[in-house]
């Protein structure tokens, strides 16, 4: 048949088909098929899987596809992110699915962000950073040389560490390069704590000094303790110093003159750490804004009001069991809305509004694990073998790391988390610097560091 006859023919057959209903259609398409060889059935079976085909992500509004791919997990997503470019760009842009992503996985969320397509970038950098954990990869090791006695006292703050040691100094190191930025002669130092300007040192011969970083000079002398200094905290905005000792009391101390403006009493332990830190919370004994002393020796915590008015009374004592069978352990976290603290029995947890109990946590072994950072996702912890991340979600352990031997120091805060941030959830900036640090039996100090992850 000449092509031109063809063609009328097909389109008399065409209006003809057309007309036709649609069991009628089907009929002429089963007689169709059993004329047809070989040749027009591969042909028809190639064709229809073409025009069976649809792409429903092309053919759905976005919203609906947006609806629908919320249906799917990540990992699945991300599969079918390799379908097609249209496929990539539509499942890329889809914003909620990928913030849900990485909350689910502790991930800090920015809702500021308006860039549809990098929630996905950020979730494939929050899965392997997860995975890093899971698989104890996420740290590296390193080491501070400088003491030539054994280092009781360190603190931690902006990637500067600083380190008091029984060769009567104190150092300040920069920790992303390892170098010594100031050395200064001091006491034995059971407590550091600085900033910009000055050191604070509470010592083991019962006195609390303030040293200037520059030069080196004592700037002032804080006695009256009659046992040695555990812990300090100090704020330049109400110019006070405290001081936690062995002599069960806590001092309160006029930071700029070192006159002593009232001395705390009702311990019956030693005072090994003292926190001065903003209210966050209304409650009928504080206000938001209002400064607070914690102070905790080995069996209680105690809560004192504290500002420009010298004199102030217990508020409430906080403690994990009546009979005092239980001790606590020395690191206390207080962030003006919690307070938690790691004993033989657990992690407690209090609400600072109500002083109740919100929950007490109970890993595996708990009775050998201390606290060291608390946040509103991760906790930190360790022991004698292991540095630990806890999910506070689940109340699970989801990495470890290796943790040198050493022996436990018996005096001075030896251990201490760096980096807190990130116990607020990671966002990739803040899994950086330095994770945590303890000093060692050769005088040095062991820091574990977050890796890079590429």
């Amino acid at each position: 048949m000449e092509k031109k006859d063809f063609e009328a023919w097909l389109d008399n057959i065409s209006i003809a088909f057309l007309s036709l209903t649609d069991l009628q259609k089907n009929e002429t398409l089963d007689h169709l098929i059993s004329l047809s060889g070989a040749v027009q059935l591969r042909h028809l079976s190639n064709n229809l899987e073409i025009l069976l085909k649809r792409d429903f992500l092309k053919l759905l509004p976005l919203e609906l596809s947006f609806y629908l791919l919320k249906w799917l997990d990540p990992q699945t997503l991300l599969t079918c992110c390799l379908v097609s470019k249209q496929w990539n760009k539509v499942i890329s842009a889809c914003t909620e699915v990928w913030q849900t992503a990485c909350k689910n996985l502790g991930w800090q969320i920015d809702d500021s962000v308006q860039d549809p397509l990098h929630w996905k970038k950020v979730y494939l950098k929050a899965i392997l950073r997860m995975k890093q954990l899971k698989d104890h990869e996420a740290f590296e090791t390193s080491s501070l040389i400088g003491h030539s006695a054994r280092v009781y006292a360190l603190y931690y703050k902006d990637g500067l560490l600083c380190t008091g040691s029984d060769d009567l100094s104190a150092k300040l190191w920069d920790v992303s390069t390892g170098q010594c930025i100031y050395g200064i002669q001091t006491h034995t130092c059971a407590a550091v704590k600085f900033d910009e300007q000055k050191l604070v040192t509470g010592s083991f011969d019962n006195t609390v000094a303030c040293w200037e970083w520059s030069s080196g000079a004592k700037t002032q002398h804080f006695r009256g303790h009659t046992g040695a200094v555990f812990s300090v905290d100090y704020n330049d905005e109400l110019d006070i110093l405290v001081s936690g000792s062995a002599d069960f009391t806590v001092k309160v101390w006029a930071l700029s003159t070192g006159t002593c403006l009232n001395t705390l009493t009702g311990h019956t332990e030693w005072v090994t750490k003292v926190v001065l830190q903003k209210c966050k919370v209304k409650s009928l004994m504080h206000s938001p804004g209002d400064y607070i002393l914690l102070s905790a020796d080995k069996y209680e915590i105690k809560i004192w009001p504290i500002g420009r008015e010298i004199n102030c009374k217990c508020l409430r004592t906080l403690s994990v069991s009546e009979d005092r069978s239980i001790s606590l352990q020395p690191r206390l976290h207080f962030d003006g809305k919690y307070i938690v603290c790691s004993s033989a029995l657990g992690l407690y947890q209090w609400d600072f509004a109500s002083y109740n109990i919100l929950r007490v946590i109970k890993p595996p072994d708990f009775s050998n694990v201390s606290l060291l950072g608390f946040g509103e996702i991760f906790a930190l912890l360790f022991d004698n073998r292991y540095l630990y991340i806890m999910d506070l979600r689940t109340e699970k352990l989801i990495s470890r790391w290796p943790l040198p031997e050493y022996r436990k120091s018996k005096r001075g805060s030896s251990f201490l988390a760096g980096e807190m941030s990130w116990l607020n959830g990671l966002n990739g900036q803040n899994d950086t610097g330095l994770v945590f640090a303890t000093s060692m039996p050769d005088h040095s100090i062991h820091l574990v560091l977050w890796k890079e992850d590429g």
